[in-house]
């Protein structure tokens, strides 16, 4: 299983019969200041980027059946302090709620942009092949909510939708295997980091 950004270290997870800290999704509120997302916001290059494909574990599938975005992916080399914090979020969520075993970030995170008419259906970031090895999904909202309307990131958990929020600097944290989508934007542009954490199969 290759990972491109090992974490440096873990703490011990202290695990029970049960695990009855599960939530289905939980989120940092300001994870990134103002300034940080700004940042962030300017490594967004043009002609980096690609249209969006959804990868089921054996092929890419057509991206307009269920996701259509455009993507670019940021590098570790000068954004370490990125994948630090985010590294950080998703082992302190790890060790207090889902209590998964990981061991770092599978690829490089993605800056998606949503515009109009973009949008994620209903899917799950868990599938078969290398899909099968991640265990946290992550999103962080670099937009502020006025600025688009639409692209609501939503959980569908047992027949009850919910959707997460929408503050600008937050990072979302998630069960690849929680089924997820972001609505179509109807104005503006939104934009957000993706990526996710891996680790060995479940067993």
């Amino acid at each position: 299983m290759p990972i491109i950004r090992p974490f440096r270290s873990l703490p011990p997870i202290a695990r029970k019969e049960y695990n009855y800290e599960f939530v289905d999704y939980m989120w940092y509120n300001g994870l990134f200041k103002e300034e940080e997302v700004e940042t962030i916001r300017s490594l967004w290059k043009p002609d980096q980027t690609i249209d969006a494909k959804v990868n089921t574990g054996d092929q890419d599938i057509a991206k307009e059946t269920l996701r259509k975005s455009e993507i670019m992916f940021i590098k570790p080399g000068g954004n370490e302090w990125i994948y630090d914090r985010l590294s950080n979020a998703c082992i302190q969520a790890n060790t207090g709620r889902y209590k998964f075993d990981i061991t770092g970030f599978q690829t490089e995170l993605q800056l998606a942009s949503y515009g109009i008419k973009h949008f994620f259906d209903w899917h799950m970031d868990f599938g078969s092949g290398d899909l099968s090895n991640r265990k946290l999904s992550i999103t962080v909202q670099l937009s502020d909510p006025d600025e688009y309307e639409g692209g609501e990131l939503q959980f569908m958990i047992n027949q009850t939708v919910f959707t997460a929020t929408k503050e600008k600097g937050t990072a979302i944290i998630f069960p690849s295997f929680a089924l997820h989508r972001v609505t179509p934007i109807t104005k503006g542009c939104r934009k957000s980091i993706v990526g996710w954490i891996s680790g060995p199969p479940y067993r």
